[in-house]
């Protein structure tokens, strides 16, 4: 195995083949077996089989699955456009929070590739300097919490919708299906009075959809960064 970096190692000469392979092929292959069945369905062995070629030859583009998986991520960043340069802080974070939310709506597992090492990979890197970009505090420290925080909450918010989503999936139950099963237990409890806050949760607060939600809970994020750099 080679020492080099999946971007840096160069793909094989290509060779004539009834079957030919690419990179790129490799990496949409293995991203719609993922969108259909989530990152257990990617293996060297399925990725061949959907490109009708040897699991042995995909070792030529790819030498491991981490890698393959890299490569997937690096794909995902790459369809979230960059907010426009002269966007102000707030305008160009909330663009890319939105761009970050619909590509995990349509990669699920995207959610549980992110956030735990940082990604080396073209697209991930250009993702980050134009975020990184659009903050332009003159405190590069700042600059990197404003970010992060933002981005934490990005990814915390839409990995709970995520969950919820394959909650429904695998429970065969909507949430709204859900909360009416769960109705008569929750009312013998609330009726306690121990937990009051709860009781006013559940019989007061409003049904709002996902993105209305996420979007309150990122203009609360945001706010607070205007509070704390305003000149």
């Amino acid at each position: 195995m080679s020492n080099e970096t999946v971007w840096d190692r160069p793909e094989p000469p290509a060779k004539p083949s009834p079957t030919p392979l690419s990179r790129e092929l490799v990496v949409g292959a293995a991203i719609r077996l993922a969108d259909a069945g989530g990152l257990d369905e990617v293996s060297f062995r399925k990725v061949a089989a959907a490109l009708g070629a040897g699991p042995m030859r995909l070792y030529g583009y790819v030498e491991t699955k981490d890698e393959l998986l890299d490569l997937m991520v690096d794909e995902v960043y790459g369809e979230i456009t960059p907010p426009s340069p002269s966007a102000g802080w707030r305008e160009g974070l909330r663009h890319v929070a939105h761009g970050v939310r619909a590509a995990a709506k349509r990669h699920e597992w995207f959610v549980d590739l992110v956030g735990n090492r940082p990604h080396q990979g073209p697209n991930a890197l250009t993702h980050l300097e134009t975020t990184l970009a659009t903050v332009r505090f003159e405190d590069i420290d700042q600059v990197l919490d404003v970010v992060g925080a933002v981005m934490a909450y990005v990814f915390g918010a839409v990995r709970g919708e995520i969950t919820e989503l394959r909650a429904e999936r695998s429970s065969g139950m909507t949430e709204e299906q859900w909360q009416r099963a769960s109705g008569p237990y929750m009312q013998r409890v609330l009726a306690t009075g121990r937990f009051p806050t709860l009781a006013r949760v559940v019989h007061e607060s409003s049904d709002r959809d996902a993105a209305e939600r996420f979007e309150t809970g990122l203009g609360y994020v945001l706010d607070g960064v205007a509070a704390r750099h305003s000149p």
